[in-house]
């Protein structure tokens, strides 16, 4: 059998076909397909997991219906199980980062792996626990550590992306505009300093300097574009011909 190409992502005992919807959905957001739910307490197809789908529909068409939970993971090599609580059971306990991080790795080894989310109202139960080979575990609010099912599949997948992509944690959206250069720069600059200085705005004479030392240093400062200081040039005309008409 082959392996996989992503996670599967296994439901188990869901109790509302919404809930199951909203994760498909979550899991779709992040290109994740391989769903598998155990023992849907309304039963499947669910018309109420359809709606709530809304466009990742593809995700519940292709979702594997087990009776049990061995038989949602009988063909993985390696199981994660979610959980909140603290369990009496001997575990490696990854935070949704790292475990996304190893499931990365696994799965460009060929190894199948799943990741379990249990039942909405009380989560897994040991015996789920049991079957699975580490735990994922979120730092929450200690006075309110309940994530709701769609919540705890979004997590794990947004941190799936991030292990499978190189996600750029900061970017400048330009708008189809570039950075100004350092010429247009001194072009904006000295433009202020000749109108300024008309003005009288460089006063008294022997702090003229200082003061349009500071100003060089705000524009440096500031991360202009190219339209950014057409705009500002053109503030600056408009405010000289409205004070000539005064």
């Amino acid at each position: 059998m082959q392996g996989f190409t992503e996670p599967a992502f296994v439901l188990v005992r869901p109790q509302m076909g919404e809930n199951v919807g909203s994760a498909a959905r979550a899991m779709w957001n992040f290109g994740l397909s391989r769903m598998r739910l155990v023992d849907p307490r309304d039963g499947w197809p669910n018309p109420r997991a359809v709606a709530m789908a809304s466009g990742a529909g593809r995700v519940l068409d292709a979702a594997q219906v087990s009776p049990d939970l061995l038989g949602a993971v009988e063909d993985c090599h390696y199981v994660y199980a979610t959980t909140a609580r603290p369990r009496d059971l001997t575990k490696t306990v990854f935070s949704p980062e790292e475990a996304a991080r190893d499931m990365a790795r696994r799965v460009g080894q060929g190894e199948r792996v799943a990741c379990l989310f249990g039942p909405e109202r009380a989560g897994l139960e040991n015996e789920d626990v049991a079957r699975a080979n580490a735990i994922i575990t979120v730092d929450l609010n200690p006075e309110f550590s309940s994530l709701n099912l769609a919540q705890c599949v979004l997590l794990v997948a947004y941190e799936w992306r991030r292990a499978m992509h190189d996600v750029v944690a900061i970017r400048e959206q330009m708008a189809g505009t570039q950075p100004a250069t350092a010429l247009e720069i001194d072009h904006l600059a000295r433009h202020y300093e000749e109108r300024l200085t008309e003005a009288g705005f460089f006063f008294p004479d022997h702090k003229a300097d200082s003061m349009k030392l500071s100003l060089r240093n705000l524009w440096s400062r500031m991360p202009l574009t190219g339209q950014d200081v057409q705009t500002l040039h053109g503030v600056l005309r408009q405010m000289v011909r409205w004070a000539s008409r005064s």
